[in-house]
């Protein structure tokens, strides 16, 4: 009996220990959307409001639909973090921790959120709903955006929400549908080439 503890001690150990391990794969997958997330953030068109349309909510939903939630976060994270650090990363070759304490940096924190639950909706064998909670992440990520613009503007809820989401809105909807279907065949092949 007590051997046989040990041996099941031994073999959760080892698993525990595999499981911690990062491949070399996911670091190259993480760092490869970072830098995706970076090049499509300077996709953009400048707004009367200060924030502009940018490519970034299609690459924050497909970086958590092609590696999903733990990935897809971690690479996100590495985004935010070069992007503080001063790397010219953000809309408009912007960077620096100024950036996300300005009037546009809480739709960058709430990249986080969209980026986990975008993951964890493309693990779902249902399309639709896999879609639906990737939009609860876009949700989760206007609500951080508008509240923050309403601070640091110092405006109302309302005004913050006219000028600061809602003309983005269906673009954003739309590329969110979009990061789904691309995101989805993108992560098969990738799967089936042993890339991922």
């Amino acid at each position: 009996m007590e051997e046989s503890v040990k041996q099941l001690t031994k073999t959760t150990k080892k698993q525990g220990e595999k499981g911690a391990k990062i491949t070399t794969k996911e670091v190259v997958s993480v760092g490869m959307f970072a830098a995706v997330l970076a090049v499509l953030s300077q996709i953009s068109i400048p707004m009367p409001s200060g924030v502009p349309v940018t490519l970034q909510t299609f690459a924050v939903a497909l970086t958590g639909v092609v590696l999903a939630w733990k990935n897809g976060t971690a690479s996100v994270i590495v985004y935010i973090l070069l992007g503080a650090v001063g790397a010219p990363v953000f809309a408009n070759f912007s960077g620096g921790a100024q950036v996300l304490v300005s009037y546009t940096g809480g739709f960058i924190w709430g990249f986080i959120v969209m980026t986990i639950l975008c993951g964890i909706g493309a693990q779902n064998k249902n399309m639709v709903w896999g879609v639906l909670t990737g939009l609860a992440g876009l949700a989760v990520c206007h609500i951080c955006g508008v509240v923050q613009f309403m601070v640091v503007m110092k405006m109302g809820l309302t005004e913050s929400f006219l000028l600061s989401s809602a003309p983005y809105l269906i673009k954003d909807v739309l590329s969110v549908i979009l990061a789904f279907v691309i995101g989805g065949r993108l992560r098969t092949r990738l799967l089936k080439a042993g890339l991922l």
